[in-house]
């Protein structure tokens, strides 16, 4: 355990979960680095990468991101909307990726965007979040849109995970137990614990920039 709350394992409240819930949870748990069944093996390397930078996840453990967001497309489990000068969200990934690695082969001389150092990575990933990418398979979508799509399924799968929610204090799901410290945000649960530290993360977050 690292972070705000070194010693917070969420997975101690399980018991006190339904039963399926906890079937759900543990799934998470066990998806582990696989095959991946949606993308193919070509897109696979851009993709981790891609997923990494985007999580900050630099080594195991990891949250198995990549997987999660694989079995999302695969299953057809999209957001239920679409921007109307957007392709389909599958449609958007396959292109972004691609993307990815024609920038990598342009301006780094890189097989493809895995292949490039972590510096490159991170600047060309700002540039995708900024919209500012051009030409090739950018020019069939709304790059700051493009973003839009993979972030929101990224997010979505990495705070799905019971190792997010020890990083962040989570409790974890509320049924069928629920809350019941409805005051201050300083009032916890009784599950609930007290972080290692006490800096605002979002000012912590603005002096490391």
């Amino acid at each position: 355990m690292i972070g705000r709350y070194p010693d917070y394992d969420v997975l101690e409240s399980a018991s006190r979960w339904d039963e399926a819930t906890r079937k759900v949870v543990e799934t998470r748990m066990h998806r582990g680095s696989r095959a991946l069944t949606f993308f193919d093996a070509a897109e696979e390397p851009t993709l981790r990468a891609l997923c990494d930078v985007l999580t900050a996840q630099d080594d195991e453990p990891r949250i198995p991101v990549a997987e999660m967001v694989d079995d999302a497309l695969g299953l057809g489990r999209l957001d239920g909307y679409q921007y109307a000068d957007m392709p389909d969200d599958r449609e958007c990934w396959r292109i972004v990726l691609r993307g990815l690695d024609e920038v990598a082969r342009a301006r780094y001389v890189a097989r493809d965007f895995a292949a490039l150092d972590a510096e490159a990575r991170e600047a060309l990933i700002g540039q995708f979040a900024a919209g500012t990418l051009r030409g090739h398979s950018w020019e069939a979508l709304n790059v700051k849109r493009a973003f839009a799509v993979c972030m929101r399924a990224v997010l979505s799968a990495f705070y799905s995970h019971p190792w997010a929610w020890n990083e962040i204090g989570f409790g974890g799901p509320a049924y069928p137990q629920g809350y019941m410290r409805l005051g201050p945000l300083s009032v916890r649960e009784p599950h609930e614990k007290r972080g290692a530290t006490d800096e605002d993360p979002v000012v912590f977050a603005g002096d490391e920039s």
